[in-house]
C-alpha cells in the first residue's frame, strides 16, 4: 500500500510539471509566457511580412551604391501605376540629392537604411542613435520634416538595442523582408522573378536593390507576374499595420485580438 501511495504522488507531481511546461510554452502576442513570468530576455524582432487576407505586397529598394538605374526604376513603378519603398543610406543621399527629390516627387515612400551602412549590431547605443539621426536629417532636409517612418538595418543585422533605439528614440518601424531576390548576386531577371513568385504570399515584403546588375530586366517581369497573380503592389507603409499589432517570433506582424 505504501508503494502505491508514493507512486501516485510521483505521477501527480509529474503531471503538474508537464502541465506547467505546456503553459509556459504558450505565446501571448508572440512572446512566450515563460519570458514574462520567469524574467528571461525577450528577443525583439522586426517586421518580415504581414498576416493579412488582402492580396497586397510591397516591393522595396535598398540604395547604398550607385544611382544610374534609379530614375528608370521610379519611372517604371509609375508607369505600372503601383507604389514602392526606397531605403536610403545617408552617404547615398549626400551623393544623389536630386534623385532623392525625384523619388519623393513621384510619390514613392522613403525610409532610412542608416548613415554609413555599418553592421549596427557592433555599435554602441549612442552610435546607433547617431547613425539614425544623421541619416534622417539628411533625408528630411530634402523631402521635409517628419517624413521618415521606416528603417531597414544594413545587412539585415539587428539586436534588441537597435530595435529599441529605432522604435523608442525615433518612432521608426524596422522592416526586414520575407522574399530576398538575391539581385545583388548578379542573377538574371528571370531568376529574380522566379524567386519572388515561388515565395509570394499576402503581406510579402520583397527585397531589391536600386543598382543591381539585372534589376531593370527583372522589374517588369516581377511586376507583371505579381499583378497577374491578383496582387496589388503597394508601399511598405500601405501593407503594414500602424497600430494595435504584435510581431511574432517569426517576424510576422499580426493584428491583436
Amino acid at each position: 500500500m505504501q508503494f502505491f501511495v508514493i507512486k501516485k504522488r510521483y505521477l501527480l507531481c509529474l503531471l503538474v510539471l508537464i502541465l506547467c511546461a505546456c503553459i509556459l510554452s504558450f505565446n501571448i502576442y508572440g512572446t512566450p509566457i515563460s519570458a514574462v513570468y520567469l524574467g528571461s530576455n525577450i528577443r525583439l524582432v522586426p517586421i518580415y511580412n504581414v498576416d493579412t487576407t488582402e492580396k497586397k505586397v510591397a516591393i522595396t529598394f535598398d540604395s547604398a551604391y550607385g544611382a544610374d538605374k534609379t530614375k528608370s526604376i521610379v519611372d517604371m513603378v509609375k508607369q505600372y501605376g503601383i507604389n514602392a519603398t526606397f531605403f536610403l543610406v545617408g552617404f547615398w543621399v549626400e551623393d544623389y540629392p536630386d534623385m532623392v527629390q525625384y523619388i519623393y516627387d513621384n510619390g514613392l515612400e522613403i525610409g532610412t537604411h542608416s548613415n554609413t551602412h555599418p553592421d549596427m549590431t557592433t555599435l554602441s547605443v549612442e552610435d546607433m542613435r547617431l547613425e539614425l539621426a544623421t541619416s534622417i536629417k539628411l533625408i528630411e532636409n530634402i523631402i521635409g520634416q517628419d517624413k521618415v517612418k521606416l528603417f531597414r538595418a544594413p545587412y539585415g543585422a539587428y539586436n534588441n538595442n537597435l530595435l529599441n533605439v529605432a522604435s523608442n528614440d525615433f518612432n521608426l518601424k524596422t522592416i526586414q523582408w520575407n522574399i530576398d531576390t538575391l539581385d545583388w548576386k548578379g542573377i538574371s531577371g528571370v531568376e529574380i522573378c522566379n524567386r519572388v513568385m515561388n515565395k509570394l504570399c499576402e503581406g510579402s515584403i520583397i527585397l531589391c536593390h536600386n543598382n543591381s546588375d539585372h534589376i531593370l530586366d527583372a522589374l517588369p517581369l516581377v511586376i507583371e507576374s505579381v499583378l497577374n497573380a491578383g496582387y496589388k503592389i503597394v508601399s511598405v507603409g500601405e501593407v503594414i499595420m500602424q497600430d494595435n499589432y504584435y510581431i511574432d517570433n517569426l517576424g510576422i506582424q499580426r493584428q491583436k485580438i
